[in-house]
């Protein structure tokens, strides 16, 4: 139907590029604990083979100062969902309750009021209201603004383990798995997983292509007459690093490396049913990942792979490997193949920008932390001018920083994460904090807090006012 209307249109000279660029259909993919390095696109000397996403990143645009608004899952996905930064929420009480709130506007709400049908594969991580597995678990993204789901609610290292489709567990935990671990890795790499209840239908290794079944499936079945808006959330490469046979010895970066061989596989089977069912050049395609990889110096040292790219620290840090993430838009005929953006965006600015591309006014209150980039992928905002401003977050033990412009502060010494030292307490004349020169020193290697009080000040002034914000 939605061919025969565009051809009707075509006949008439009604239709115009403005207008069917406003229906794509648009496919966002996230995997989770992939580093900025991890893709060649991204690092020349990547030692993983990801010949899927570079074909992505040759075909659109390449995204090199992307921000997760978190560098833990939870944070990153409930940024990415409501246009808010997670400060302002609390996202660590998903394992509870839902953590966004009932009523408030998410980009699959968004896209379903301008009659997209909406539909989720994947790990949620957000929070349902979990009152045993027999029953209802609502909160979830069925009540969120997604027509349908499928999917685990956290991570595959996080029991209990089943799969839930709509707002149901498929089948209860209720059989048992003890926790594992890999020789040679740290307690958080390779093939970990905690103890505790598992559905007899799930397997571990099998949960990573399960989910591109569901969403080929969702592909396949879609509503022709509508938009369709598919978030495919994969729990991968986070811990269980689970390879098939297939790709067992393909990377030169260890386990790690063969499971991220592995998600770029099953990607590659996402975007050829696209291909086969002709959807490619009507649909915007987004790549992500939700906040840096656990990869220590000694990964480096001894593979040879820096899953980090050069940027410091890894998962949890309030440095930039902790949050700063590849981020990749293909759009045939809108985004410029091969073009490169050097411009700071945010996870949330998600929402922002489907609503423009929609047409769409955000109503008051909706997506605070939100600015589009619309502009940016047709290639009609000027890159050396900023299309956000700062950019706020918490890191995973509490650090606060703000990134605007040039410059970064971190309120504290230290991490703020998983790297060590996570905190430093600063001695008689130490600097209180961290500032850095982004552009200068991207490393973030010199810390430049006493050489420029008068920057400490104003951002520190600027993180309080919009810390204050509702």
């Amino acid at each position: 139907m939605r061919l025969l209307i565009t051809l009707l249109l075509l006949g008439t000279g009604l239709w115009s590029p403005v207008s069917a660029a406003q229906t794509p259909n648009i496919l966002l993919i996230l995997v989770d604990d992939m580093g900025y390095g991890d893709l060649k696109s991204y690092n020349s000397n990547s030692k993983i083979p990801t010949p899927h996403l570079d074909k992505l990143a040759e075909a659109g645009m390449r995204f090199t100062d992307a921000h997760a608004p978190g560098p833990l899952c939870h944070l990153s996905r409930y940024g990415l969902m409501t246009g808010r930064f997670p400060f302002r929420a609390n996202p660590g009480a998903w394992r509870t309750k839902p953590t966004i709130a009932e009523g408030r506007m998410t980009i699959a709400s968004l896209l379903k009021s301008k009659g997209y049908g909406t539909a989720m594969v994947g790990k949620w991580h957000l929070g349902f209201q979990e009152n045993g597995y027999e029953n209802p678990l609502p909160g979830g993204p069925v009540d969120r603004g997604f027509d349908s789901y499928f999917g685990i609610r956290a991570s595959t290292d996080i029991p209990p383990y089943f799969y839930i489709r709509g707002n149901h567990a498929v089948m209860p935990p209720t059989n048992k798995i003890g926790a594992n671990k890999s020789k040679g890795w740290s307690p958080i790499q390779g093939a970990f997983w905690r103890a505790g209840g598992i559905a007899p239908d799930l397997k571990l290794d099998d949960v990573l292509p399960r989910f591109t079944n569901e969403a080929i499936e969702v592909i396949q079945k879609r509503n022709a007459e509508k938009p369709l808006f598919l978030y495919l959330a994969y729990p991968a490469p986070h811990t269980p690093w689970l390879p098939s046979d297939k790709f067992k010895g393909k990377s030169g970066a260890g386990m790690y490396g063969e499971f991220m061989a592995m998600v770029d596989a099953e990607i590659g089977r996402v975007l050829k049913t696209l291909d086969d069912a002709k959807m490619s050049k009507d649909t915007l395609v987004i790549f992500s990942s939700d906040n840096g990889p656990v990869w220590y110096d000694e990964d480096v040292k001894r593979l040879g792979h820096d899953s980090s790219g050069g940027l410091r620290g890894m998962k949890a840090d309030a440095w930039e490997a902790g949050h700063r993430m590849p981020f990749l838009v293909r759009w045939p005929g809108q985004v410029k193949a091969g073009s490169v953006s050097k411009q700071a965006i945010c996870f949330t600015d998600c929402l922002a920008t489907f609503a423009e591309l929609t047409g769409a006014k955000l109503p008051k209150g909706a997506g605070p932390d939100s600015e589009s980039f619309f502009k940016v992928l047709k290639g009609t905002h000027p890159e050396g001018k900023p299309i956000r401003g700062p950019i706020v977050m918490e890191s995973g033990s509490g650090a606060m920083l703000i990134r605007d412009g040039d410059w970064k502060l971190i309120d504290r010494l230290g991490s703020g994460g998983f790297s060590k030292p996570k905190s430093i307490k600063p001695g008689p004349g130490d600097p209180k904090g961290q500032l850095y020169n982004l552009v200068e020193d991207p490393g973030e290697e010199s810390n430049l807090w006493k050489k420029h009080p008068e920057i400490v000040e104003r951002l520190t002034k600027r993180l309080q006012e919009i810390a204050r914000r509702k």
